[in-house]
């Protein structure tokens, strides 16, 4: 039962890492989508775009404590320090 929940929790972290990265880049780019991750990459951003993103999964997070849904926001935060991790080899490589 407490993987499940911890399972949810991280499926949303990632889902909303999607959504607020994508945000990001509708709001803050006159370009598709495709040609700014494109451009982000070939200038080594894309690592600044994921964490903007991320930050959505504070939403989350705050809101599954707020619900007393503790093992849910557990994954949430996996979810976070995934992408941290991702954050940090497209950084060193």
């Amino acid at each position: 039962m407490i993987r499940k929940e911890i399972t949810i929790g991280f499926i949303v972290g990632i889902i909303a890492n999607v959504i607020g990265t994508l945000g990001y880049i509708l709001i803050f780019s006159d370009l598709s989508i495709a040609t700014s991750l494109q451009i982000a990459r070939e200038q080594g951003h894309i690592g600044s775009i994921l964490a903007l993103g991320a930050l959505l999964n504070l939403a989350a997070f705050f809101g599954f404590i707020k619900l007393k849904r503790d093992h849910r926001a557990k994954g949430v935060l996996i979810a976070t320090f995934l992408t941290a991790i991702i954050i940090l080899l497209l950084k060193l490589f």
